[in-house]
């Protein structure tokens, strides 16, 4: 790809003089584009990662050790400097921006970024001293004692690697805010690369420990690499701790729902954690796996699409532009059930062959696969929910309305522990990812049906006809798939291997539903397609 042309980069249009800008359809589409592709390159870096870790360690008690290290610090982390410092934050950042006060927006920056990593610093520490009785206790009961020290140990250099990512979190907020998402969506792919080179180099000598090292690197690479483009937008850090900006009190006042909401997230995640504990070992990297799976196509669409669209909403909110917030909030939508819907039926039909070919390796056998592929069938029913939930609850968030997705999400996250609790003796950790994408479901038509609402109507009827038409066509793909793949003789039932089903079912499935989609006359396929061609003229 040719260096495109840094006047026209969304990462570098605003320099350090006016206000953020609304994109346009055409800006939103550039850096959609752009984002996607080094979205992409993360989540490609990322299931590298976990490739190489499954070779390694397979589906055994050190990777559900390592796994379960991860719970205590992604608790902190998302409450306090995560998703919920993102949403209230971006859109304050972004004001302060807008109303050409550059000087008062690095001024928040600074306090913010000071009571974070003071914050960080205190929560940390504190679990790092009672990591032991946290792992018997809450994160993984079932677990034996030896393992629960693994998982201690583990979770301290997790812990550490927490306090870096607060800051880097927030660096990346207030770049996406002024419309820079090159840097910021480069970070996550050193991540990537300092625990594929641990898992390398490190684990043959240390073991799983290596991985923790490569975690506590890959925090520090997370940061270092948003720092130059920081520099560039005119950064003017102070070493304040000044508590009675306003602007500081509006992001805590946005921040409080959020923080509930994330709470209980992170609470399922260790409810669940807890429950795979004491099912048979490697039950939870097996549900580990399945649930990244998932997530891959969900990030590459959906999160992608959501971190361009977020300031976006949030300038064209603090303009008093709804009309065109609706507009550009319907279009994605249905850009996003037109991506999701296909790849849903994908990871469904090809759950084994897909697995085989990017972990079946070392000690990743056939009975990981299978196990992986049992959860992955339960994840990838609720693949178009996450990716919608990931959309309006941003489109919300530019609402400076952070209190209702936290409502819903709450409430869909008791519903998903109560059904977690009541599916996992009938169908064991598979009990868990059905839960999950259950939940999920309602969680999307609830929000759906309440944004409706607070934006004085969506246009149901065109998302209804959007997304039959995408659902027409993937089962037509699905049809197709199963129909031209068994008398060829690749599919997963037959004795071939099963690398071909998988690269030809995915490449088959791709084609008939392009095909089947022009053939219904869906708008989004040619949107596609003149993006990536306006791209490979960039």
């Amino acid at each position: 790809m040719t260096k495109p042309d840094t006047s026209k980069t969304p990462g570098h249009n605003q320099g350090n003089s006016g206000g953020v800008r609304a994109l346009d359809s055409k800006g939103m589409a550039g850096a959609t584009a752009l984002v996607m592709l080094l979205f992409i390159l993360s989540r490609g870096t990322g299931l590298l990662r976990e490739m190489i870790i499954g070779a390694r360690f397979g589906t055994s008690a050190d990777l559900d050790a390592y796994l379960a290290a991860f719970r205590i610090p992604d608790l902190l982390f998302q409450v306090v400097a995560g998703g919920a410092l993102g949403s209230a934050f971006i859109p304050t950042f972004a004001a302060a921006w807008t109303e050409n006060s550059q000087q008062q927006a690095w001024l928040l920056f600074s306090r913010v970024l000071n009571l974070l990593t003071l914050f960080l610093v205190i929560l940390c520490g504190l679990a790092m001293l009672f990591a032991e009785s946290l792992v018997a206790g809450a994160v993984a009961p079932g677990f034996s004692a030896e393992q629960q020290r693994l998982t201690a140990s583990l979770m301290r250099w997790m812990l550490a690697s927490t306090v870096v990512f607060g800051a880097s979190g927030l660096i990346m907020g207030a770049l996406n805010a002024v419309q820079h998402f090159l840097f910021p969506a480069v970070a996550p792919v050193l991540y990537n690369c300092a625990i594929i080179a641990s898992a390398w180099l490190l684990v043959p000598i240390l073991g799983i420990h290596g991985l923790a090292i490569g975690v506590a690197v890959g925090a520090i690479l997370h940061l270092v690499a948003q720092l130059p483009a920081l520099l560039r937008q005119g950064v003017r850090y102070e070493f304040t701790f000044q508590r009675q900006d306003a602007r500081v009190w509006n992001v805590a006042r946005l921040m409080g729902p959020r923080v509930i909401g994330l709470l209980f997230v992170q609470l399922n995640f260790l409810v669940n954690t807890s429950l795979a504990s004491g099912l048979p070992d490697g039950s939870l990297s097996a549900l580990s796996y399945a649930w990244m799976l998932m997530l891959l196509p969900q990030g590459i669409f959906a999160q992608s699409v959501a971190t361009v669209a977020f300031p976006t909403f949030s300038a064209q909110m603090a303009v008093g532009n709804r009309a065109q917030l609706l507009e550009m909030l319907t279009s994605l939508l249905r850009l996003i059930l037109f991506l999701s819907i296909p790849a849903a039926f994908l990871l469904f039909l090809l759950d084994e062959p897909l697995i085989e070919i990017l972990f079946q390796r070392g000690r990743f056998d056939v009975a990981s696969t299978q196990a992986v592929a049992y959860a992955l069938r339960f994840y990838a029913l609720g693949l178009v929910a996450h990716a919608v939930v990931e959309i309006v609850v941003r489109a919300f968030y530019a609402l400076h309305d952070t209190a209702t997705p936290v409502v819903v999400g709450v409430a869909a996250v008791i519903l998903n522990i109560l059904l977690s609790l009541a599916l996992i003796g009938r169908l064991s950790y598979g009990g868990l990812a059905l839960a999950n994408s259950i939940a999920t479901a309602l969680e999307m038509i609830i929000l759906l049906i309440l944004l409706g609402r607070a934006l004085q109507g969506l246009p149901v009827g065109e998302l209804l006809t959007s997304g039959g038409r995408s659902l027409l066509a993937a089962c037509l793909m699905a049809g197709g798939v199963i129909w031209l793949g068994y008398p060829q003789g690749w599919a997963p039932t037959r004795d071939d291997p099963t690398w071909i089903a998988a690269i030809v079912g995915v490449g088959l499935g791709i084609l008939i539903y392009a095909i089947a989609s022009l053939l219904l006359g869906s708008p989004e396929i040619r949107q596609l397609w003149e993006l990536a061609r306006r791209r490979m003229q960039t």
